[in-house]
């Protein structure tokens, strides 16, 4: 009886070390619950970055990330207030495309021309389209980063898709910086020239354009000789862009 019963306890450790997986199967199971994990949070980030992406079709940014490092920076708030593009000089929204993305109306988010010849130069001028920047400041960071640049590259397609070209430069005219501390058009027409978006004339427009890539070094109220003749450049390039049509996606 006792030998039955040591052969039933044997038997019954035996069938339970058959049951145990081998190493290389529970490995292969481990990696498979993490990939499958991974794959989940990945779509997770993706729906929560298109439901971001589309609340702005309608909602209005605030403030970006880089004006609240500012507001730390300079230790105030920024000057900053929404204006629908409605309400907002036409020739401003012109002088804007002309000075910073004069194919806006032609490309889905990347200026494959501008970009050519910022490679043949060699990185010295810029091929950065609004959309991109809009991309940069609403929903990114500032600095030179591979990971930034990837995600802006991989976001701006999305955001050309899913926004119209007119609700792209109106959120580009409102959260553009103007001067230290100075954001979007509204705050920056009153800054310089004391009148509202809205009065803007043609000079006082083709000079807050370009004052855009270096708003901190240059002034649109005390125009160096530099922005003096920018500014009539981008004056042509506005009347241009009317003339031939490139300024049809945004403007009637």
């Amino acid at each position: 009886m006792v030998r039955a019963a040591k052969k039933k306890t044997t038997a019954k450790k035996t069938s339970k070390s058959k049951v145990k997986r081998p190493l290389a199967a529970r490995i292969t199971a481990g990696r498979m619950f993490v990939w499958r994990w991974v794959v989940r949070v990945t779509l997770l980030i993706i729906a929560a970055a298109l439901l971001w992406i589309c609340l702005y079709v309608w909602a209005n940014p605030h403030k970006t990330h880089y004006m609240r490092s500012e507001e730390l920076r300079i230790g105030a708030e920024v000057d900053h207030e929404w204006v629908d593009i409605e309400d907002v000089a036409p020739v401003m929204a012109r002088s804007v495309v002309a000075a910073e993305d004069a194919n806006y109306c032609q490309h889905w988010g990347f200026d494959m021309t501008a970009i050519r010849a910022a490679v043949d130069s060699g990185g010295a001028r810029g091929a950065s389209t609004l959309s991109q920047q809009v991309v940069k400041n609403v929903y990114l960071w500032h600095g030179r980063s591979y990971v930034r640049k990837a995600l802006e590259a991989a976001m701006t397609p999305i955001v050309e898709l899913i926004w119209t070209k007119e609700r792209i430069l109106e959120v580009y005219l409102n959260i553009a910086e103007f001067d230290d501390g100075v954001f979007g058009v509204e705050a920056a027409s009153r800054h310089y020239f004391g009148v509202g978006p809205e009065n803007l004339s043609v000079t006082q427009a083709a000079r807050l354009a370009a004052i855009l890539p270096s708003p901190k070094k240059r002034s649109a109220s005390r125009p160096s000789n530099y922005v003096r003749k920018r500014t009539r450049q981008i004056i042509d390039g506005a009347a241009t862009i009317r003339r031939d049509g490139r300024a049809a996606c945004f403007q009637d």
